[in-house]
């Protein structure tokens, strides 16, 4: 698994709207590490939504994760690559799951990143069997949503005990 956008994937034009969200504002061009790029720019989406209410913060969660369906596999049919290493949006949303209900503070957005990225990288089962199994916009977002539920209770668990401590 290559971690960085080869030359000769297509590119997309980020003047349309569309593949601007999809390539998380053009971080999914980075030519290292895109996913990890992608991820970076959702820190400061989740500390603006951090504030909100528990529930809206689910709600905000859960309309990014809809539209990332869409957006994302809207982005792919018109690159022709299925799961394009560059479409992102998928890396944001995986993000904002994994930060749900999370303790404030830098430690924890730190841990949050660290812990969502290994997840999406290594894809433990069964986040690789969704990765493998499903395709279009639903497969790129659902293995970054599993990887963000699984980062998710690791950091409720990790608080958890850190709490006792």
């Amino acid at each position: 698994m290559s971690t960085s956008v080869p030359e000769r994937l297509p590119r997309p034009d980020l003047r349309h709207p569309l593949h601007l969200l999809a390539f998380g504002f053009g971080a999914g061009l980075s030519p290292w590490a895109p996913g990890t790029m992608g991820t970076l720019v959702a820190i400061p989406v989740y500390l603006a939504l951090r504030p909100l209410p528990p529930d809206l913060y689910l709600a905000v969660t859960l309309l990014v994760i809809g539209a990332g369906i869409w957006i994302c596999g809207w982005s792919a049919r018109r690159l022709g690559v299925h799961d394009h290493p560059g479409i992102v949006w998928d890396e944001i949303a995986g993000y904002l799951v994994t930060m749900i209900a999370a303790p404030a503070g830098w430690p924890w957005v730190l841990v949050g990143f660290v812990l969502f990225r290994l997840l999406d990288i290594l894809k433990p089962w069964p986040i690789g069997w969704l990765d493998r199994r499903l395709g279009g916009g639903l497969g790129i977002m659902l293995d970054d949503v599993a990887a963000g539920i699984a980062a998710m209770a690791c950091v409720q668990l990790g608080s958890h005990f850190m709490a006792g401590i």
